[in-house]
């Protein structure tokens, strides 16, 4: 998890008080608010900008392109104004997978460049994608929350080179594994109470399958180029399947 601009693991169901707490749904206080009218959320910039960006993300960027048609294809077609949300959150987080709702929540007061919106909309869409092919127990198993931050990571374009340097951290070999690690570790306990020891183990006990798990992209992505050749060779294996 990145300190003011982080994508955060999965929000989890709304239960108790207690609960919330305990699962990280605290960084996200408008889930717990009445949805306001069109017109109010009209008045408020960021929510305008935050619309606005997605809207571009959805319709120009090849990560997210291909995490929607794979998801169509796993039968979750994601719908715009159903499964996204723009909404105020703490400002250590930039977005959320909320599994109660199946619902990403994108934090309009913290994301404020088209790039970083690229990021959070195809990192929750890893989450989203895993919510949908797998039977995931986000909330009780931290084995399975931490396999779907290390894809997340690891497919997002979290640990590119440029995103790295931008956060002062350079390495040769290896690095992006250990970036990989790192932010998993990072988002687990941002939205969890466990130790740093608990996060580490199950990150460290489940890092290679996940790690080496690159659906639906067949590839990591380090670049918009190999996101688009992953795009590519995505809609040309379905071709070639739908012929057999």
């Amino acid at each position: 998890m990145e300190d003011g601009e982080a994508d955060s693991s999965p929000a989890p169901e709304k239960k108790g008080a207690e609960e919330e707490d305990d699962f990280g749904y605290q960084l996200f206080p408008d889930r717990n608010k009445k949805p306001q009218s069109f017109l109010v959320r009209s008045l408020f910039t960021f929510h305008n900008r935050c619309q606005v960006m997605l809207r571009m993300t959805l319709e120009t960027n090849p990560y997210a392109q291909l995490l929607l048609e794979a998801m169509k294809q796993s039968g979750c077609t994601v719908f715009n104004d159903r499964h996204f949300s723009c909404e105020n959150c703490d400002g250590c987080v930039s977005g959320g997978f909320d599994a109660a709702t199946s619902q990403i929540v994108l934090c309009q007061n913290n994301i404020r460049q088209q790039s970083h919106m690229n990021r959070v909309v195809t990192h929750e869409l890893i989450h989203a994608f895993d919510h949908c092919r797998a039977h995931v127990d986000w909330f009780k198993n931290v084995k399975h929350l931490a396999c779907s931050e290390i894809r997340a990571a690891n497919l997002s374009g979290d640990c590119t080179l440029m995103n790295e340097i931008a956060r002062f951290k350079f390495g040769l070999k290896g690095h992006h594994q250990t970036c990989v690690r790192d932010r998993a570790i990072r988002s687990i306990l941002a939205v969890r109470k466990v130790s740093r020891e608990t996060a580490e183990k199950a990150v460290d006990e489940v890092f290679d399958a996940c790690f080496n798990d690159l659906e639906p992209f067949g590839r990591i992505p380090h670049t918009k180029a190999d996101a688009r050749r992953a795009y590519r060779d995505f809609q040309n294996r379905d071709r070639y399947n739908a012929n057999l």
